[in-house]
């Protein structure tokens, strides 16, 4: 079965579940933005870049919307995202013309550095910003409907997995394009690059773009759902979270992404409740193991054993 399709009877189950089980809706939401952002952070490790501090972007998003809410309270919360996320990939846009300058640790520090400066200066502006009690996000309309909590969660489920598969989508048309190979080349031969006529600059700032990009909408529908934008939203550790993820999925396919969310959130819901004194041991062991035996990633193993058989049987037809 392909991937693709595989992705859609998903989507298709956790909308049925939404659904089933309303407690599960705002779970689902945030699952996704976890694999939205890790699908954002799998673009520049794709080049051999990993970077420490991108959940900046979706921090940068969140207070966009919160902001924006504050100040136009009857506007539509489509308009809020689109405007936040424009707002954010904008920043990107700029602070990438910088970054992709650096490789290898200094692009992680860099950006860790900025993300911290962000989360810093988010939690003393008090009076603008709430410092680290963050500013709370009224439920907007939605589409033009006034809602209840439910139906808002209802709509705002549909639309986070149709974004979800749509960046899926893109992903994967992206990483098998001329620009998405080249984004490839600079982790093993960035001077072969250079020498047909290709920028290695510019091929890593359209990566780390659209890297921001998928950041900023996760960001932004996370502060719709919960209600609530703090500093935390773009501290190290959430950054560190997003690479653990990438790392759990693997970067081969865009479904590696929600997998890793997905395994991500049920390991530390069920080592929260169960074990809340170590469940960081419990996650870290769960990243051990995988990188142990799949260093690909989950998706990336199962490719790789797709692969293999379907050599084996070619073996076989031609013997």
């Amino acid at each position: 079965m392909r991937f693709g399709l595989i992705s859609l009877v998903l989507a298709a189950a956790m909308m049925a579940i939404g659904v089933l089980f309303p407690w599960m809706k705002t779970i689902g939401i945030l699952g996704l933005c976890y694999g939205l952002a890790a699908l954002g952070v799998s673009l520049p490790a794709r080049s051999g870049q990993v970077s420490f501090g991108h959940a900046m972007f979706a921090c940068v998003a969140a207070y966009a919307v919160a902001f924006t809410a504050k100040a136009f309270p009857q506007l539509d919360g489509l308009m809020l995202i689109v405007w936040s996320v424009g707002l954010s990939t904008a920043f990107c846009a700029v602070l990438g013309l910088f970054m992709v300058r650096y490789r290898g640790i200094f692009f992680g520090m860099l950006n860790l550095a900025v993300s911290m400066v962000i989360v810093a200066l988010l939690g003393k502006l008090y009076s603008l910003t709430g410092g680290t009690d963050g500013i709370r996000v009224d439920r907007p309309t939605f589409f033009g409907f006034v809602t209840e909590r439910n139906e808002f969660e209802t709509l705002l489920l549909g639309f986070t997995l149709l974004v979800s598969l749509g960046c899926g989508w893109f992903y994967q048309r992206f990483i098998h394009s001329a620009s998405g190979e080249a984004l490839s080349g600079l982790k093993t031969n960035e001077t072969r690059l250079e020498y047909l006529g290709l920028s290695a600059h510019h091929v890593l700032w359209v990566g780390y773009v659209i890297s921001g990009f998928f950041l900023s909408l996760s960001g932004a529908i996370f502060a719709m759902a919960q209600g609530l934008v703090t500093p935390d939203m773009g501290s190290w550790t959430r950054s560190g979270e997003f690479v653990f993820i990438m790392i759990l999925g693997g970067v081969n396919h865009a479904l590696g992404a929600f997998v890793g969310a997905g395994i991500f959130e049920v390991v530390k819901l069920a080592a929260s409740a169960y074990m809340a004194g170590v469940w960081q041991l419990l996650l870290g062991a769960t990243l051990l193991v995988v990188i142990v035996v799949a260093p690909e990633g989950i998706i990336g193993a199962l490719e790789k054993r797709k692969s293999s058989t379907r050599n084996s049987q070619q073996q076989g037809g031609q013997a």
